[in-house]
């Protein structure tokens, strides 16, 4: 599973998928306190059946955004091709490039180097046609990736309920479970991708998971 959404979806990405569906579930299972204390086993099954088919939905969901993100995504970069092709100068094609690179390059390269390649950008975009710009396949997998995320979310949540026959205390195990999973994504996150301090990032991870889940469960989330 990590090999496969590694492969078809960038750190980011992925953060973001996690992020999203360990939220969505443990706004079901903090919202379902009073729920199962009034109905006990079936109000805690209906909610296992609702966190499995929201986050089902909602993996799908993403996973087409995530496709039609990517559509779009290449057709910003088709259209500033075509500007770039259409520019009067060289000097007006490189500006038009240095906006779309300069954010990522400056902090790594000098100026020098940037209007060499900027120079070589603009002599492709002049010369090579553009391609298509059709769904892809990798596409396709990247949408299957993410929506796979959203929905793996959900069996942590209820694995308690699997092994346990008090549901109140399933719930409260559950819920910290998602929890500590939400400190993890930021723990791993922070220390395989960037220069954050691990623990301090799933702290936060942690804390805003809940604060957005406060949020969202009044509002009816």
């Amino acid at each position: 599973m990590r090999s496969f959404t590694a492969k078809y979806l960038d750190p980011g990405s992925v953060m973001g998928e996690l992020l999203f569906g360990l939220i969505m579930t443990l706004t079901f299972t903090l919202g379902a306190g009073l729920v199962i204390e009034e109905e006990g086993r079936e109000g805690a099954r209906e909610m296992l059946i609702g966190i499995l088919g929201c986050n089902l939905a909602w993996g799908i969901i993403d996973g087409v955004l995530y496709v039609l993100g990517q559509v779009f995504e290449r057709g910003r970069l088709r259209r500033l091709v075509s500007s770039v092709r259409a520019s009067g100068s060289d000097d007006a094609g490189r500006a038009l490039i240095a906006g779309e690179l300069d954010p990522m390059l400056v902090p790594v390269t000098p100026e020098g180097t940037r209007r060499d390649l900027y120079t070589t950008v603009l002599s492709g975009a002049r010369s090579n046609e553009l391609a298509p710009n059709r769904v892809r396949r990798e596409d396709v997998m990247g949408g299957v990736a993410a929506g796979l995320l959203v929905f793996a979310c959900s069996f942590p949540a209820i694995l308690p309920f699997a092994v346990m026959d008090d549901p109140a205390r399933a719930l409260r195990i559950s819920n910290a479970i998602l929890i500590g999973l939400l400190f993890l994504v930021g723990h791993r996150m922070a220390q395989k991708h960037t220069m954050a301090q691990p623990w301090l990032t799933g702290l936060v991870f942690a804390l805003l998971g809940v604060f957005l889940v406060a949020i969202a469960i009044p509002l009816g989330g």
